[in-house]
């Protein structure tokens, strides 16, 4: 049942991974103005005629995202006809393409405008919304397949607290993260973990501040996640939906903090710097799942009644 559009769903999904990594070269690679300020040709024509570097990586992603709107609109109306049943369809079928589309104007008024690194960064946070509600949308769809029993679940204040303090504070976590590199701070400060351009271990200036302000802002929530981690373990392991839903947040944001010291310490590689942001793509995926079992507390608890 829903084979085809399982399928369909999972490849969505992964087109939005890729729109993600693609903004990230975009910034990392300093392609923004690949096209230069027309959009969506380049150059003003439909098939540049002086190709470089910055051109295609610039224009691999606008064809990447346009190619990503017709699949996410195609599976927002699918998924409405198919499972529309199910509480959340609605709502994130029409979350996911609207988001998309706030993303292109962004990337659009970026490059036609021009924008702040303040708003630059807030638009990595805008695609990894976009993602989420995609695959959101893609787990809503195994589910209705009965691949896992996920619509019975009430999982108790305590935990809902951390899972809703915890989606937040990564998405201030994953901003000043997108900020440090729109305002090139990235290596400012050269060493990790501490900052030791000056020889002081600590923050002199704009900068360093910025940087050192997002390392420690993901300690924390290192240390927060391992700590729900364990608390899953012992409190829920009746229900693995939970338990290993926290299990693959550890795993990932282990593997996110890994990679955020190989960033400095390869002085901006870009594989590396590539891969730090599909790890936190998938980690706000899953803890937006979480979040999303959260919601149906209420409704669970009405049907048990």
């Amino acid at each position: 049942m829903y084979k085809l559009l399982k399928w369909f769903a999972v490849c969505t999904s992964i087109v939005m991974l890729f729109v993600l990594i693609g903004g990230a070269l975009v910034t990392k690679t300093g392609s923004g103005m690949g096209c230069g300020r027309s959009w969506p040709l380049c150059h003003g024509e439909l098939i540049p005629s002086n190709i470089d570097f910055a051109l295609i990586v610039e224009l691999s992603h606008r064809i990447v995202s346009g190619l990503a709107g017709i699949m996410v609109l195609v599976l927002a109306v699918w998924a409405w006809r198919a499972i529309g049943h199910k509480r959340e369809t609605k709502f994130l079928a029409l979350l996911s393409f609207a988001v998309l589309i706030l993303q292109a104007l962004i990337g659009a008024a970026a490059v036609i405008w021009g924008q702040s690194s303040a708003v630059l960064a807030l638009h990595f946070g805008i695609s990894l919304v976009s993602f989420a509600s995609v695959f959101l949308l893609t787990l809503l769809i195994f589910e209705a397949d009965k691949r896992f029993d996920a619509e019975t679940l009430i999982i108790d204040r305590r935990m809902s607290y951390h899972i809703i303090g915890i989606i937040t504070y990564c998405y201030m976590v994953v901003y000043s993260g997108a900020l440090v590199r729109h305002v090139g701070a990235s290596l400012a400060c050269p060493t990790w973990p501490t900052c030791t351009r000056n020889g002081l271990g600590i923050p002199t200036q704009m900068h360093e501040w910025i940087q050192m302000g997002h390392r420690a802002a993901a300690g924390l929530i290192v240390v927060w996640i391992i700590y729900v981690t364990i608390l899953s373990f012992r409190k829920y392991k009746h229900q693995p939906v939970i338990y290993k839903g926290w299990m693959i947040c550890a795993g990932l944001v282990l593997l996110q903090a890994t990679t955020g010291a190989l960033v400095v310490l390869t002085k901006l590689n870009i594989f590396v710097s590539l891969l730090h942001a599909l790890i936190i793509s998938c980690l706000f995926g899953v803890l937006s799942y979480l979040f999303m079992l959260v919601t149906r507390n209420k409704v669970n608890r009405l049907k048990q009644q």
